[in-house]
């Protein structure tokens, strides 16, 4: 029988999302700052965007304060009720949503983005197909998650596990790690093509050594961009114009 992957722990965490350094929720907060200026980047001023898997809100923040208009979903509505707290701009709309079956209409939105999600369920060419259900013609994709090999392993399953106390049981699962060229066929079969994707590596530098000996996570911890994709990797991909899928003629 399959290892189920945990994801009730994200009801647990509360203020921890944006306070704790004792739990890997930490490594999530340094990979933001990173990820969150490489995507407002990329995005037409105005841009109509949709955050699945938005947890506490780190991405929808920051792009709401960009000017964007922003819809957070999520499973988890404690979770929500934190990114509702957060929110300074008080213009980011948050509910509760399955990111493979969504109740708004076809072409609803400028950009979809599915960071740190897609490793988190059963069937991630589900909620790429419903983010190219969403997006309108030219809209951009944006995803993050982990390569499936034996350093991925090591490093983001049993690595976190070493050097962060507070790890929670089957917080992430091998047999879901997702290798970048099916990542890159399950957009291209949903009329998607990938336009850049790139390895994320935290930066082995003093507070890399200093997590990894207190097994606390430090505020300076700094992720980067690596040519490498052998471990986590987030890349984008554009809407082609002509592709209609078989859920956007039904819908």
């Amino acid at each position: 029988m399959k290892s189920a992957i945990n994801n009730t722990f994200y009801d647990e965490l509360g203020d921890q999302w944006h306070a704790s350094c004792s739990h890997p929720v930490a490594l999530l907060r340094a990979e933001n700052r990173l990820r969150n200026p490489w995507i407002a980047a990329r995005l037409s001023p105005s841009s109509k965007v949709l955050d699945m898997g938005c947890g506490a809100g780190f991405l929808s923040h920051a792009l709401a304060q960009e000017g964007h208009t922003v819809t957070g979903i999520d499973l988890s509505e404690r979770s929500l009720d934190v990114a509702r707290k957060l929110d300074t701009t008080q213009r980011v709309h948050y509910q509760i949503g399955n990111a493979t079956a969504l109740p708004f209409s076809s072409e609803s939105f400028d950009v979809v983005s599915a960071m740190d999600l897609l490793e988190h369920v059963e069937d991630p060419a589900a909620v790429v197909q419903e983010a190219a259900r969403l997006l309108k013609p030219g809209g951009l994709f944006f995803f993050h998650t982990f390569n499936r090999n034996f350093l991925s392993w090591l490093i983001v399953v049993k690595g976190v596990e070493w050097c962060v106390k507070n790890t929670p049981p089957r917080m992430h699962l091998y047999r879901l790690f997702i290798k970048p060229q099916e990542l890159t066929h399950m957009c291209e079969s949903q009329g998607m093509t990938v336009q850049d994707i790139q390895g994320v590596n935290p930066k082995i530098s003093k507070p890399f050594w200093q997590m990894v000996r207190q097994r606390e996570v430090p505020d300076d911890l700094e992720f980067v961009f690596s040519k490498s994709l052998k471990m986590g990797y987030c890349g984008v991909a554009e809407k082609s114009s002509a592709f209609k899928s078989e859920r956007f003629l039904k819908s």
